[in-house]
Formats: structure tokens, sequence, C-alpha cells
């Protein structure tokens, strides 16, 4: 699948198309109306209403993570990620990156592999335990070649040790909206983003945390948080602050995990 072609899959929930299409605009600011945003190219329900699962979806995401039930055998991601080729991307959203298009990293959950296709951060975290908020959140975006998506969350923690993986992203990300550098000739690793320890998790079935809210996606918080410096969440918000999306009643479902 192309990886263009992926991307747009990956933001819109979709399976995979190939024709092309654009998507009304939304802002964070208006997220409780995300739902009736309307797609005035359309004249027909529901296609006049791309967003519409945002607010009638009842699997969505984030959530408050703390009511969490042991599971008797939770599958854990395993990460198999490789150094690779920078898309620094400024999505008009967050700060993102993407994979390149012969990109062979991803995570593995029992048989099934999920190719990374994009990383990307919000500020602060969508995510929360209880009472506890965190500054940040950084999302691994993983989808198959069938359409099936799971997606990765770290928590972003103020702590004295900066991440010098973040500082690259931080520093080569475009200020212009939906703008590439594509020029920089830097090469990550995205294993560097992930805290020391990563084997315990919470799990759910959840959505996209963007329109078009898209329900179906398999979701691993890791309970350790990576450690960033004040002065990087300060950079990380001069790009996008308060991109983040309130969390959604669980309605029902069972955070599990590995703790």
């Amino acid at each position: 699948m192309n990886k263009t072609c992926a991307i747009v899959i990956t933001m819109m929930g979709l399976a995979p198309i190939s024709v092309a299409f654009s998507a009304p605009h939304w802002t964070h600011e208006e997220q409780a109306e995300w739902g009736a945003i309307e797609d005035t190219s359309q004249s027909a329900v529901p296609l006049m209403y791309p967003y519409a699962e945002c607010t009638i979806g009842a699997h969505q995401s984030p959530v408050d993570l703390s009511n969490q039930s042991k599971a008797k055998t939770v599958n854990a991601p395993r990460f198999n990620y490789v150094r690779d080729a920078t898309d620094f991307f400024n999505s008009g959203h967050a700060a993102q990156v993407n994979t390149s298009s012969d990109y062979k990293g991803g995570i593995s959950i029992g048989a099934d592999f999920y190719p990374l296709i994009q990383y990307h951060f919000h500020a602060p975290a969508e995510h929360v335990i209880g009472k506890t908020t965190y500054p940040g959140e950084l999302h691994f975006v993983h989808i198959r070649e069938d359409g099936r998506i799971a997606v990765v969350g770290v928590l972003l923690e103020e702590g004295d040790k900066p991440s010098r993986t973040v500082d690259l992203i931080l520093r080569n990300t475009p200020t212009t909206q939906e703008t590439h550098n594509t020029t920089s000739g830097i090469t990550l690793n995205p294993a560097s983003l992930l805290p020391k320890e990563w084997k315990n998790f919470y799990t759910y079935a959840g959505s996209l945390t963007t329109p078009p809210c898209s329900e179906g996606v398999s979701w691993y918080v890791l309970e350790k948080p990576l450690i960033v410096t004040p002065k990087q969440i300060h950079k990380l918000k001069s790009l996008y602050e308060n991109n983040n999306r309130l969390p959604q009643n669980l309605n029902g479902r069972v955070v599990t995990g590995n703790h």
C-alpha cells in the first residue's frame, strides 16, 4: 500500500482506498461539535457528517485509565522498530514524523504484525489516570494492510534529562501547517522514544482521538512515562498547545493490561 495513502487512511480510520478526497476542516477548540461538522460537498446523510462517530460512538478515546481490571492473559505489544529516514511533518494539528514508504518496523501483538505509519505529539496528554495528568503524550500509529489500527501511547513527564530524539523532532518540524521537512538527512529509531521500562501497560478498545474518531482501534498506553525537560514541553506547546481531546466515557468498556 502506498505510504501517502496509508497515512491518510490512518488519520481517517478507513479501509484501504485509492481515491482522493478533502475532509472538512476541524480544530480542537470545537471538539464538542465535531460530530456536527458538515461536508458541504455532500448532499446525502451520512456522508454529510463524516465525523458523526465523534458524537454518536460508544467506544471513543481517550479515557481515564484508572478503572482498570486485571486480565488473566493479555498479549503485550512487542516492539520491532528500526532506524528510518525522517519526514518531519506539521500536520496542522500536531508535530508528526511519518515513516518511509519501505519502513519495516512496527509492533507484534500475538501473531499479528502492525507496521508503524507515523508518530505524533499531544500537549497536554489525552489519557488520564484518575486525577493524574501529564503535560504531553506521544502516539505511535500502526496500521495493517486490512485497515486494522493499533496505537501505542507514551505519556510524557517532566524531569531533568532531555530526550535527544524529542529535541531533533522539535527542531526540525516545520512551523508552517501542512508542511513537510524531508531534507534534514536525519535518521531516527522510534524505539529511542520508548521509556526504559515498557512491559507494563494499559489496554482497551477505543478510537482515533481526532476526526473522524473511527472506532475499532486497539490502544496500548505504557505505564511508565518518557522523561523530557520543561524546556522541551514548552517547545512542544509553542508548536501546538491544547491539541488534546478530553477523556470520553467508558460506556461499559474494560481497561485491562499488564502490571
